[in-house]
């Protein structure tokens, strides 16, 4: 079995490969092709891959190459974990919008809208490249914003899966909590990408007894803090919110404290100095602790999963995902997006059905759901005008003169990344 991994020189990347590493039993790899233009980073990368490998007594190769083509030929599924114009392209996309007194956030609002009208473009072009080489290889996309990029690829008949970490990152925190095995943890985890909300915690499966209301009334300082959102919200929500929806509870909060601190991109691009001069050591061949730092917590172990359940039933019955909606919000258009649970198999992933959802929760989903498709009109095809209408219709912005503001900023700063700009 092979796997490529697109972005492979990520600072992320060791933490991939650990998980191959320690689960190869639910996927054993025979390949994990590492695909990066930025040779220094992916021979740093590439290395300490080879060494954990060898480390855990992992029979897999390691290969790395700045060929997409040669990197995806013959890959069973293909992971996408690339970041278009880099760190500091983030770190623009956290600024600028500030300046229109904005949340500044590189998958959420207008840093979101520009991360997409950069990546999505680019996200196709190795899509197509993947379907030319191996019509039959799954696209798993782990690249943010995951909902529109996923649409994008599914829209354009991909076989294709997104994924996020904030699901598994709730259910580990949560079976802590209850002091149970995380396997015995089913989350009734329902929204769109980054705008999503745990409705439930079932014990033991899908039918299983939901403790949510006794968890939050026993730990719910510590979940509110954990999400950074006051109690008093999560208990009126009745739901735990993704730490991703202060950006709406909170939002004007969140801008003042953005206004006077430094950037994550500037945080994460510190990291990624430290972490890529500990990649070189030759004498390193584990995943270092400050890795954790750098977010994308249980990413590894999500990804072992959902590759697992397409290629060999052999991961969970069940995962959180990003998919087609098909009807499980029925206020939605089938063919949106969603991020829910569904079952996972080699024919893909089928939503399991949820609860009727409260207007509380409805009414955001939609109004950000129309604002996701109109994103992806600007990125697929373009334009001034399409730039501002998603932007308008952002329930963060919806204002006229912040739009056009916001609108000629995202241009000014993203042409070298927009052919069309």
């Amino acid at each position: 079995m092979k796997l490529a991994v697109v972005g492979g020189g990520s600072t992320y990347t060791p933490e991939l490969v650990d998980g191959f590493a320690q689960l190869r039993e639910v996927l054993p790899i025979d390949e994990l092709a590492l695909i990066d233009p930025a040779a220094d980073r992916l021979n740093r990368v590439g290395g300490l891959a080879r060494r954990i490998f060898a480390r855990q007594g992992h029979p897999g190769t390691v290969t790395t190459t700045d060929d997409p083509d040669a990197g995806v030929d013959g890959a069973d599924a293909v992971l996408l974990q690339l970041r278009v114009g880099g760190q500091a392209a983030r770190e623009r996309d956290e600024t600028w919008p500030l300046e229109c007194g904005c949340v500044g956030q590189e998958t959420t609002g207008a840093g979101g809208l520009a991360k997409a009208l950069r990546t999505v473009p680019v996200v196709l072009d190795i899509a197509d490249r993947v379907r030319r080489r191996n019509p039959d290889a799954w696209i798993i996309d782990f690249t943010n914003p995951v909902g529109i990029v996923t649409r994008a690829l599914l829209d354009a008949g991909h076989k294709a899966v997104g994924l996020c970490n904030v699901a598994i990152g709730f259910q580990r925190k949560f079976a802590r909590l209850l002091e149970t095995a995380p396997s015995q943890v089913h989350l009734e985890h329902v929204g769109l990408n980054h705008l999503t909300w745990e409705l439930g915690v079932r014990l033991g499966g899908p039918d299983g007894t939901d403790v949510l209301p006794g968890l939050l009334a026993e730990h719910g300082a510590a979940v509110a803090e954990d999400v950074r959102l006051p109690r008093a919200l999560v208990e009126h929500l009745g739901a735990v919110p993704s730490y991703y929806l202060r950006y709406y509870y909170g939002h004007d909060e969140v801008v003042r404290a953005q206004r006077e601190g430094p950037t994550r991109a500037a945080e994460v691009a510190a990291l990624e100095r430290e972490l890529l001069e500990m990649y070189a050591d030759p004498a390193l061949d584990s995943k270092p602790g400050l890795l954790a730092r750098r977010g994308g917590a249980y990413y590894s172990e999500a990804a072992v999963d959902l590759a697992a359940s397409l290629l060999r039933a052999g991961g969970s019955a069940h995962q959180a995902v990003n998919t087609r909606n098909r009807g499980t919000l029925p206020f939605l258009p089938d063919d949106a997006v969603i991020e829910t649970q569904a079952r996972i198999g080699p024919d893909g992933a089928r939503p399991l059905p949820v609860p009727a959802l409260d207007p509380q929760f409805t009414g955001l989903i939609s109004h950000t759901a129309a604002y996701e498709e109109l994103a992806l009109r600007a990125a697929l095809h373009g334009g001034r005008d399409r730039v501002f209408a998603a932007l308008l219709a952002h329930p963060l912005i919806g204002q006229f003169d912040r739009a056009e503001q916001l609108t000629d900023r995202l241009l000014a700063h993203n042409k070298e990344h927009l052919a069309w700009a």
